[in-house]
């Protein structure tokens, strides 16, 4: 067997051997051969004679027409025999012209005839490969609007050469328009919101694509549990052939749904969401959804035990802030099909409270306005404006190094209200084969975003994020995937006068939610959330008084930055390491997926990242990693609920301290005059070096 795939051709025959459910049951295999342990496959001979004709038709589809198929049945041991299957291939026959007629004028160029004939000169003559082409061939023609076109083939075979001519033959017949279009099937929604929602109309070129695209229309609208487009012939027997009535029928689905769910992870400890939509507000197929989410609930009692290890944030009074459940709330009322079938139009009103721990806190509110038109099919374009009262609320440390500014009244400003109000254009396609485990396609997206005085915003800044993932199967149920993100963001120098900054830091103004953070989840899964990339480390001014006491002016507070850092009495453990974000970040993933038992899929990835910052040239420029790791997904009718465990590089990095000084009842921030070498993952063994995250929903 030396043509074809021995994989491919035991999965034609009747006759298999017995195995093993899981490669991770082989050792209870070998011990025990129980049903639930082992499958046991039995001979049955009736069968095995059929699988002799089955194995020289799985050979003649594939081009090989003199192939010889005998079997042997060997006994090995009690009630136990082997099966082998003698296979002579013979020689190929091999395709020596391929033609494609086609009437006057040509209706397909070459190429997209190349495109869609899957055969090839001089290879073996494969009947599913010509098949395919036929097909390929004759939906082309559908889609130029001949919706009864057919395509013939000829196949003329020289025995003695062991070779083949193979001819398609276009008959398009006649360009087919659309009559009429009949409604069946529909009590609350309205006639004219279907056909509204129908990509072709009466007069169009009839064209079975855009009846595919139109029945998709409507089962994403939620309205319809079942909707079917159909042609059939005309009722006047006098229309001629070529005119189209297409008929629509749907099955009403409740117009209106209402859930409460409950769940975990390891970045928003547990979280409740609510959600009301009412999917025909008002009629013509307008939606409204109500959506409230409360997480970050009992963060305070789990945060840094068992599986929340690495979310752990010091419990001190200053970060107390991070303790505080978050809510998200928003009430969205969207018109599909607005002025179009492609289009549509939606507002919305939210608030929202959200947490980067150890980071800031974001809390806001506003109104939004998108409209959306799709390109093609599954790629859709929007442009979104979205005015916000943005208040951050952060440690005196995020503000004195991200903002340049450390005195209270500054401070305090900061904290205040500001507007945040981008306009964004964002566009995206999507050719993968599943929205939750795809392996096979690609999907891709890009955004720009911007906001200065002309959309009434505080922070001001240009920013671009392209996102990109690619799926290769392996196998049936495996897959190899690949992901890449690149963002970038400058804020505009107006930024620092309109948020109350006497100073300008260039780059530096930003809002925190602007700035670019890798690691997480979805990122880096060698690092806690937000944790690769530029950092600083903070302490307490009495902790580095605890173990530096030999310094006379540390221990005074005469002169707070000559305190060692590196005391051997501190360990990495008194300090918290703060990200400081970046404005620029590039991610790489890759990925392979693959079946282990049932509904449960394991994995295998590489993670490499990279948070670059402009800030200030005194404080870590930028910082990358590469980590690796394993995990597991069980689909769920949710989608896969994943746990990945990523490897942290067992590394050293040099990092500024920051710490506070206190004079006379003011306190403020103060930067060490040494670094510390803080290395957290270098002690402790390998399992120290190990990140857990649980999550629903691949990675990328």
């Amino acid at each position: 067997m030396k043509s074809v795939k021995q994989s491919d051709l035991l999965t034609s025959i009747y006759t298999t051997a017995s195995y093993c459910n899981s490669f991770l049951l082989k050792p209870f295999c070998w011990i025990s051969k129980s049903k639930y342990f082992y499958t046991r496959k039995y001979l049955d001979h009736q069968e095995l004679h059929r699988d002799v004709l089955r194995a020289r038709v799985f050979y003649w589809k594939r081009g090989f027409r003199e192939t010889e198929v005998d079997t042997a049945v060997v006994s090995r041991g009690h009630n136990q025999v082997g099966v082998t299957f003698l296979i002579k291939e013979g020689p190929p026959t091999l395709i020596s012209d391929i033609a494609v007629n086609q009437p006057t004028p040509t209706l397909l160029s070459k190429r997209e005839i190349n495109k869609r004939v899957v055969l090839s000169k001089n290879a073996p003559l494969n009947m599913i490969r010509l098949d395919s082409s036929r097909f390929f061939l004759q939906t082309a023609l559908f889609d130029k609007g001949y919706a009864d076109a057919e395509v013939d083939t000829t196949i003329v075979l020289d025995s003695a050469a062991h070779t083949a001519a193979v001819t398609f033959t276009l008959l398009p017949k006649y360009q087919t328009t659309v009559e009429d279009i009949v409604i069946k099937g529909n009590d609350d929604v309205s006639s004219h919101t279907i056909l509204k929602s129908l990509t072709f109309h009466i007069g169009d070129i009839f064209k079975r694509s855009e009846m595919l695209r139109s029945q998709r229309a409507l089962y994403e609208s939620n309205l319809f549990r079942r909707a079917a487009i159909e042609p059939r012939p005309p009722i006047d027997i006098a229309t001629p052939d070529s005119a189209k009535i297409v008929v629509v029928t749907v099955q009403e689905s409740p117009p209106r749904e209402a859930r409460i769910s409950a769940g975990f992870n390891t970045i928003d400890f547990a979280q409740l969401e609510s959600r009301f939509t009412d999917y025909n507000f008002f009629g013509s197929a307008r939606r409204l959804d109500v959506q409230g989410v409360v997480g970050n609930l009992f963060a305070r009692s789990l945060s840094g035990r068992g599986i929340f290890q690495n979310a752990t944030i010091p419990q001190t009074s200053a970060l107390s802030r991070y303790f505080v459940p978050t809510y998200n709330a928003s009430i969205d009322l969207t018109q599909p099909w607005f002025g179009s079938p492609h289009n549509s139009l939606g507002v919305s009103l939210f608030t929202h409270r959200r947490s980067a721990p150890g980071i800031y806190v974001d809390r806001g509110y506003g109104t939004s306005l998108t409209f959306t038109r799709e390109l093609a099919e599954r790629a859709p374009t929007s442009i979104n404006y979205r005015f916000e009262i943005s208040k951050v609320d952060a440690g005196d440390v995020y503000f004195c190094i991200n903002f340049g500014v450390c005195d209270q009244p500054t401070l305090e400003s900061l904290r205040g209200n500001q507007k945040l109000s981008p306009i964004t254009l964002t566009s995206s396609i999507d050719r993968t084969n599943d929205p939750f485990s795809p392996n096979t396609g690609f999907r891709a997206n890009g955004s720009l975003e911007h906001a200065s005085t002309f959309t009434v915003s505080d922070f001001r800044y240009n920013r671009a994020t392209a996102d990109g993932a690619a799926f290769y199967q392996v196998r049936k149920r495996g897959a190899i995937g690949a992901h890449v993100r690149v963002g970038w963001v400058r804020s505009l120098g107006s930024t620092a006068q309109a948020v109350g900054i006497s100073t300008s830091l260039g780059d530096g103004v930003l809002h925190p939610r602007k700035r670019f953070y890798a690691g997480g989840a979805h990122s880096v899964r060698g690092f806690g959330e937000n944790q690769l990339g530029p950092r600083v480390l903070t302490v307490p001014i009495s902790v580095l008084q605890t173990h530096d006491s030999t310094n006379a002016a540390c221990l005074t507070g005469t002169d707070v930055t000559t305190c060692d850092p590196n005391a051997p009495k501190l360990k990495d453990r008194d300090f918290v390491a703060r990200p400081l974000g970046g404005n620029f970040v590039m991610e790489g993933s890759v990925e392979a997926r693959f079946p282990v038992w049932g509904e449960l899929t394991g994995a295998a990835f590489v993670d490499a990242g990279m948070v670059t910052q402009r800030t200030s040239p005194d404080l870590p420029r930028r910082k990358g990693a590469v980590t690796p790791g394993f995990g597991f997904r069980y689909r769920s009718p949710v989608g896969p609920i994943r746990a990945d465990i990523g490897i942290a590089p067992a590394s050293s990095e040099s990092l500024p301290v920051i710490t506070e000084n206190i004079v006379n009842g003011q306190k403020t921030l103060v930067r060490l005059q040494q670094r510390r070498i803080y290395a957290p993952n270098k002690g402790g063994g390998f399992l120290n070096r190990m990140v857990l995250h649980l999550s629903i929903g691949e990675a990328f």
